[in-house]
């Protein structure tokens, strides 16, 4: 049996009750069945399509059905605002949730189990110098961790996805996280008339003094570790610690075989054509590049965020200017320490990019992490080392060691 505590409520799936002080609140089935998505999913953001599968699996209904039985809801639950709105998408359940299992007359007494909500992010909105519109989140408390822009992002469509919601909680745990998203991507401003290695520098740059940050620490994933690199080197009195996962030096148009270049063109003309159009075998193409493990609910979302995330013709004019990026001039100008973090058979950026970096990045030390995933998904045993490596390298250990004994004096 299933049934959910939040506040002074109850929610009794099995019997399909709501209690309030022990007092039962009447909803009638579709209220009821709302309801119950949004608390089982409490923290995480619940796509209005989800909603209809699951309340109106046999009909054909409106938006405005499932924005009715949501108002109506917040009316029963207020003053209390429990139920998050995000524009575009759908809806998210902000209270912490425990999950009571429920026991027999034979068992022992039943037990709470609390779903945590994920941290609440802070999203701002900063203009670059050319006038483009940058959106940006922080989340937790304690050294600044920036993020650089990657590919394929949205800050408030990712936060509760299964293949981004481990990262974010697991290191806003321990930092002020900055994140935000890239020129014509997720939140940040689409229709925008110049997108370069250049303009992402300069990005960064706007959004770390956005954010009010003097010295940090500063993450790159993917096509992020050249931007970082690249911070790095024209800011080095700001940058704290380096940390490069899936980075690479080059893009493909500076060491691919003309073949491979061809294929790559090829892609991002097929991009322009089939991005977000629901194309089962387009978007598992992708999906299995970047995840081969990945599991449905990972291909799907995958899929939405592809939708999401960007336009077809920005989808391929990002890839034309990833392709032609290159670092390598200023590796062994890098002056920070230095952790190069890369999956040994990743299929999206080789592992001897990774390599690359290490040795030519002075002291930088070098994990190769036991996965075939370009994203690290929280299923694979791989991630727990992931965060040892993170943990060791940034003083997590160190800095909640610290904390104890403070909080013990």
């Amino acid at each position: 049996m299933a049934k959910y505590l939040f506040s002074n409520y109850l929610l009794d799936v099995d019997e399909r009750r709501l209690l309030r002080d022990n007092e039962e609140i009447r909803l009638r089935g579709k209220l009821f069945d709302t309801l119950r998505m949004l608390v089982e999913n409490a923290g995480k953001l619940v796509r209005k399509d989800a909603f209809m599968e699951s309340v109106w699996p046999d009909s054909v209904v409106e938006d405005n059905n499932l924005d009715y039985c949501i108002s109506q809801l917040r009316k029963l639950l207020h003053p209390a605002k429990y139920i998050e709105t995000v524009p575009r998408h759908g809806y998210r359940f902000v209270a912490p949730v425990s999950n009571v299992a429920s026991a027999s007359s034979r068992t022992a007494p039943a037990r709470a189990q609390p779903i945590t909500p994920l941290p609440r992010q802070d999203l701002r909105f900063s203009v670059a110098e050319d006038g483009v519109r940058l959106a940006w989140a922080s989340t937790g408390q304690g050294p600044p961790l920036v993020k650089a822009s990657n590919w394929l992002t949205h800050l408030d469509f990712e936060w509760g996805s299964p293949i981004w919601q481990h990262w974010w909680t697991e290191l806003s745990k321990h930092h002020r996280l900055i994140r935000y998203d890239e020129r014509g991507n997720g939140m940040s401003q689409r229709d925008v008339p110049d997108v370069s290695f250049d303009t992402w520098v300069r990005d960064l740059e706007t959004v770390v003094d956005a954010a009010g940050l003097d010295r940090f620490s500063l993450l790159g994933i993917s096509r992020g570790g050249a931007i970082a690199i690249a911070y790095t080197v024209k800011h080095p009195e700001r940058v704290d610690k380096l940390v490069l996962y899936g980075a690479f030096p080059m893009g493909l148009y500076h060491y691919g075989t003309p073949e491979e270049v061809e294929a790559r063109r090829a892609l991002i003309s097929l991009t322009r054509l089939g991005w977000g159009h629901h194309d089962a075998a387009f978007c598992r193409m992708f999906t299995k590049r970047f995840m081969p493990n990945a599991t449905p609910v990972h291909e799907n979302w995958f899929d939405d965020l592809q939708r999401v995330s960007t336009s077809a013709a920005n989808a391929a004019r990002l890839m034309d200017v990833d392709c032609g990026i290159d670092v390598r001039e200023l590796l062994r100008k890098v002056q920070v320490p230095t952790l190069v973090l890369h999956c040994d058979r990743d299929k999206v950026v080789s592992p001897e990019h990774g390599r690359q970096l290490a040795a030519e990045i002075p002291n930088a030390r070098y994990a190769s992490i036991p996965s075939a995933n370009h994203l690290l998904l929280a299923e694979e045993p791989a991630w727990e080392i992931l965060v040892q490596e993170f943990s060791a390298f940034l003083g997590w250990y160190k800095a909640s060691a610290t904390q104890t004994a403070e909080a013990a004096s």
